[in-house]
C-alpha cells in the first residue's frame, strides 16, 4: 500500500519566508525516501487544507500540524478542512502537550488518514531547542556557562500554547546540560522583554518556539530584549544586553532537525521510518560540526 506524509502548516498571505521552512523540511524527508509521497499544505496559502488528500494517490496518509501547541488549529481547522468527519479531540488522549495520533477515514477521498499531534509538543522537539543553540553559538558542546530562554507567544485564549513552552523548558532542565533554562513569553509573564532579570550566566541563549521566522521574532523580540533600537538595522550575535551577551537564534522551526520531528510523529503513528530518521540525524550533525 502506498504511503504519503502530508505537513499541515499554517502559511501567510503577508510573509513570503513563513512557508520557507514548511518546503525545506518536506525536501529533506523526500530525499530520504520514507515515504511514496510527501506534500506541503498550508491554511494561508496554496495549496490548501480542504485541496491536501486530493493531491495524494497514496491510499494510506500520516497527517502531521506543523504547529506548535494544541489547539483551534490542531482540533477544529484540520480536522475539518481534510474532512476527518470521525474526528474528537478525546481521541489524543491529551493533557494539552501529550498528542498521540488517531486514524480515520477523510469523509471524502476514503483515504485512511493517521492524524498525529502537533511537532510543537513532541518530545524531540527538546532536542531541536537545544540543536538550535548549538548552531546559533558553533559550539556542539554549547551548556556549561550558559542560560537557555525558550520563548512563545503565549496567550490567554489557548493556554496549551503557554504549556508547550513550559514543557520543553522543564524538559532541558532536567537534562542538566544549561547552567539555567527559562519559559519566557511576549504577551504574558514572564516577558522576554525582561529576560537579563532571570538569568545570572553571562551568556543567555534565547530561542523562540516558533515554526517560521516572521514579524514577532524578526522584529518584536530583538527590539523588545534591546538586541537593536530598530530591526531594519540588525543585530550582533550575541548582543551585548546589560552586561550579558544575548545569542539570539530566531525561530526554532527553521532548524534543519525539524525534519526528524515530523518524521517522528509519522513513527509513533505506524509508518516505518526509522532509518529516515537516523538519516537526518547524522545529516544534522554533519552540517553543525562543518559550520554550514
Amino acid at each position: 500500500m502506498r504511503q504519503a506524509l502530508v505537513i499541515a502548516a499554517h502559511g501567510s498571505h503577508l510573509n513570503a519566508e513563513s512557508s520557507a521552512p514548511t518546503f525545506t523540511h518536506a525536501d529533506t524527508i523526500r530525499a530520504t525516501g520514507a515515504f511514496d509521497e510527501v506534500r506541503e499544505t498550508f491554511w494561508k496559502e496554496e495549496p490548501s487544507f480542504r485541496e491536501g488528500l486530493r493531491t495524494v494517490d497514496a491510499e494510506e496518509v500520516y497527517l502531521v500540524p506543523l504547529f506548535v501547541s494544541e489547539g483551534y488549529f490542531t482540533e477544529q481547522v484540520i480536522p475539518r478542512e481534510f474532512r476527518l468527519e470521525e474526528w474528537d479531540p478525546e481521541l489524543w488522549d491529551s493533557d494539552g502537550t501529550s498528542a498521540t495520533h488517531a486514524t480515520l477515514t477523510a469523509g471524502d477521498t476514503g483515504q485512511t488518514v493517521h492524524y498525529c499531534g502537533p511537532v510543537g509538543t513532541h518530545d524531540s522537539m527538546s532536542d531541536v531547542i537545544v540543536q538550535r543553540a548549538e548552531s546559533v553559538t558553533g559550539d556542539p558542546d554549547v551548556g556549561e556557562g550558559f542560560g537557555l530562554a525558550v520563548v512563545g507567544h503565549g496567550t490567554e485564549r489557548n493556554e496549551n500554547s503557554a504549556k508547550a513552552i513550559e514543557y520543553h523548558a522543564d524538559r532541558i532542565r532536567g537534562m542538566d546540560r544549561f547552567d539555567e533554562v527559562e519559559a519566557l513569553f511576549m504577551d504574558e509573564d514572564p516577558e522576554v522583554d525582561d529576560v537579563t532579570e532571570f538569568f545570572e550566566s553571562d551568556d543567555i541563549v534565547v530561542v523562540p518556539l516558533f515554526i517560521a521566522d516572521g514579524y514577532h521574532t524578526q522584529e518584536d523580540i530583538p527590539e523588545d530584549m534591546g538586541l537593536t533600537d530598530d530591526y531594519r538595522t540588525g543585530w550582533e550575535t550575541p548582543a551585548e544586553v546589560d552586561g550579558h551577551r544575548i545569542w539570539y537564534s530566531g525561530a526554532v522551526g527553521t532548524e534543519p532537525l525539524m525534519a526528524d520531528v515530523l518524521l517522528e510523529q509519522a513513527a509513533d503513528a505506524g509508518a516505518d521510518v526509522r532509518a529516515a530518521i537516523e538519516r537526518v540525524r547524522e545529516e544534522t550533525r554533519e552540517r553543525v560540526a562543518s559550520g554550514d
